[in-house]
């Protein structure tokens, strides 16, 4: 299987519709990124959390990113459930982010069956239209996952960092059925026997070009 580098990506845009999302999605492979490319900048940006969930956010993202060159985190306050409804000022929201430039765009998997996420993906691609776009998946009750054809792997002290910093984090969501340190496990493990590796992170990648 032939290596995907991130060598010469610097410029890193993480979309997420809710404040763990990122982090379930590709927070290991930031993790790896963020510790063997110098000068990696990111732009982290979180649509909605209320509450807890809104230092929940800044916490976790500052945590991910320690190992970042240089790094910017926004929490907006979208509605949860209603991205559709708010589509208008999410899409104006995207038209800022367009002076960042990114080299890699992390979004939602576009057939996520939760709301939220496909508005994201689909602003992503509508956003992005000569960019390298990455969609991440998140395990949840609708059982949406697909086949993913890009693989990152890690690291058995990765995907663990990853995990311990997931569930430690992330306290308010600690009473969902779903959300736990096995299934995390679970899925970075599952993707790592797609790749031959002990665990991995998986994405979408629909369009890539090569030089």
């Amino acid at each position: 299987m032939q290596p995907f580098k991130f060598d010469k990506i610097k410029r890193v845009l993480c979309l997420g519709a809710h404040s763990d999302d990122i982090e379930i999605g590709c927070g290991g492979t930031l993790l790896k990124m963020a510790r063997e490319t110098p000068d990696l900048d990111v732009h982290w940006i979180v649509f909605s959390a209320g509450g807890r969930r809104t230092l929940e956010a800044q916490r976790s993202a500052r945590d991910f990113l320690r190992n970042a060159a240089r790094k910017k985190i926004i929490v907006k306050q979208f509605r949860t459930s209603f991205f559709p409804f708010e589509g208008e000022k999410i899409k104006e929201f995207f038209e800022t982010l367009k002076s960042f430039h990114p080299d890699l765009v992390f979004t939602h998997y576009r057939d996520d069956r939760h709301q939220d996420h496909r508005v994201l993906s689909d602003l992503s691609w509508n956003t992005f239209r000569n960019h390298l776009i990455l969609e991440y998946e998140v395990p949840k009750y609708d059982g949406d996952l697909g086949i993913p054809n890009l693989f990152i792997p890690l690291s058995e002290g990765l995907a663990r960092e990853k995990v311990g910093n997931v569930c430690r984090q992330f306290q308010t969501q600690s009473n969902k059925h779903w959300f736990s340190r096995d299934t995390f496990l679970a899925l970075l493990r599952l993707r790592g026997i797609e790749c031959c590796a002990k665990y991995a992170e998986a994405f979408y990648a629909r369009k890539i070009t090569c030089t």
